[in-house]
């Protein structure tokens, strides 16, 4: 598993970005990029955000939540999910139940 620092490390690379690029692109310096990135010092979730979203990544990702750098990025289907963390229980699952059925389904047809 890789850690907060080789994460940044990867996800600035990937946009050609130095250390004082990224740097300015947040308010902040180069010399804490590269302390990050030698994972000297955690960065506090405020700026952890802001690195996502110039990085083009998700919090998840460089929290080290997930290994998917993808996830749960698009819009409007965290929209559709935070829609359904707001329903009762029993609607949550009825939805639930039919969407794992569909994604099944597509993942049958797929074989």
């Amino acid at each position: 598993m890789m850690t907060f620092g080789q994460k940044l490390r990867a996800c600035r690379d990937d946009k050609g970005f130095s250390q004082s690029e990224l740097a300015k692109q947040i308010d902040s310096y180069h010399s804490i990029i590269g302390k990050y990135e030698r994972d000297e010092v955690k960065p506090s979730i405020d700026v952890i955000k802001k690195l996502a979203e110039v990085l083009e990544t998700t919090v998840g990702y460089l929290a080290g939540e997930t290994e998917d750098r993808e996830l749960l990025k698009d819009p409007t289907m965290l929209k559709r999910l935070n829609d359904i963390a707001t329903f009762n229980d029993i609607d949550k699952e009825y939805i639930l139940y039919a969407l794992d059925a569909m994604i099944n389904n597509v993942k049958l047809k797929a074989i």
